[in-house]
């Protein structure tokens, strides 16, 4: 009977587990997580989580019971150290020795680490995992201000979160803006006067280079165009970015860039060996182009195509890349890139708060961000690569669905 191997508890290794005995699979699974907790949802760490609106046990993927009823082995605190792709085996820290059949690789992403003087203070920290938010909500009460290092959306929605309970806080950005990754200076604009509106210090083209403290910290030290500001604060959280964990699979001789290569069916470059979520790259026919996505949507489809392949049979990835943010009162809703645009046309008014921002390239769509505008939102999932009028896109009155004709 086949054994199906897992490293790695998040949201790719649940939705795999769950794929694949919805699918039939009879077989031996056994997932191995480095952490202290089942497969968890990582999205509402940076929100509900962090904010106490969502209790532990609603972040997890499923209830511990449900891999006990499905026969699934779930061994947490467990740290995979090699792969032996010729010998089918895994083994962990502690000698533990895995035999596969097929295994997947869910190995996910971890903070980047900012290196300057005095980044070892208690009172730093950042935010990836369960323990994670659990320190930094336990620091919140005894604390009054807070700096974020950081301007994407993981640090703008801790922001908000931190914000809206009280708290003084500074957001240092080193790009010229907010956002400027992942969107267009008009959104990274309405993202910066929202902030601004909630009391938010946002400083952008400024770098930390130092903190200050004895053994906690109590400032920033940061350069702003040769300048040096000093931000008092009892709390850093640091979000500059993440990087896929890919070094177990490096090890193992498995092809590596930006992520582990897969192909269309979440292979590797060894066989029986398989990857999904964060930590992969992988071909999107739909862009032309290859792409790593730190994304749930991305996560759980892998997810579902990898457990059927593993299953032996012939399922390819092939979708439009969809994420959101939560903001305060606002959900923003994003389809495609901003950047492969060479146009943008608003669909309703910035000023109220809910609005859409489509993106095209000769007037095809290719993107969007939508704010509290869920209906645009779902259209564009369906509009993506279709051409359309400009004009009737940007007019409210124009039922959107007709556009898909």
């Amino acid at each position: 009977m086949t054994d199906i191997v897992i490293i790695g508890a998040g949201q790719a290794a649940g939705q795999t587990v769950a794929s694949l005995r919805q699918g039939g699979f009879t077989g031996g699974i056994t997932i191995l997580g480095d952490e202290a907790h089942p497969p968890y949802q990582r999205p509402p760490l940076s929100k509900q989580y962090l904010s106490g609106d969502q209790e532990l046990e609603r972040i997890y993927v499923r209830p511990g019971q449900f891999y006990v009823d499905r026969d699934i082995t779930l061994k947490t605190e467990t740290t995979v150290t090699d792969i032996d792709p010729d010998a089918k085996t895994v083994t962990t820290a502690t000698g533990e020795l895995y035999q596969y059949d097929e295994l997947l690789i869910a190995t996910g992403s971890r903070p980047r680490i900012l290196n300057v003087p005095k980044a070892e203070l208690d009172g730093i920290h950042y935010l990836r995992t369960i323990a994670d938010v659990d320190r930094i909500r336990a620091a919140l009460t005894s604390a009054s201000r807070v700096c974020i290092l950081g301007g994407g959306y993981i640090g703008l929605e801790v922001a908000a979160v931190v914000a809206s309970s009280g708290f003084e806080v500074s957001v240092i950005e080193m790009e010229e803006r907010i956002l400027q990754r992942v969107t267009t200076a008009e959104m990274s604009a309405f993202y910066q006067n929202l902030h601004e509106r909630h009391g938010v210090r946002l400083m952008v083209n400024t770098k930390a280079v130092s903190f200050e403290g004895d053994q906690a910290v109590t400032a920033v030290l940061a350069s702003e165009a040769g300048l040096e500001r000093r931000i008092e604060t009892d709390l850093v959280i640091i979000g500059i970015g993440i990087l896929p964990n890919v070094e177990l699979a490096e090890a193992a001789g498995i092809d590596c860039d930006n992520g582990i290569l897969v192909d269309a069916h979440c292979r590797t470059s060894k066989t029986h060996i398989f990857a999904a979520g964060d930590c992969t790259n992988h071909p999107n026919p739909m862009l032309n182009r290859r792409l790593r996505l730190e994304s749930v949507p991305n996560a759980m489809e892998q997810a579902r195509v990898a457990a059927d392949n593993m299953m032996g049979g012939d399922k390819t990835y092939a979708a439009v890349p969809w994420f959101w943010s939560d903001q305060y009162d606002l959900k923003l809703q994003m389809v495609g890139f901003s950047a492969d645009g060479d146009r943008t046309v608003t669909r309703g008014d910035m000023d109220t708060n809910q609005f859409a921002v489509f993106y095209l390239k000769n007037n095809a769509v290719v993107g969007v961000d939508a704010v509290n505008s869920p209906k645009e939102f779902m259209v564009c999932k369906q509009l993506y690569g279709k051409q359309v009028d400009p004009e009737a896109l940007a007019d409210q009155k124009t039922d959107l669905k007709s556009l898909l004709k």
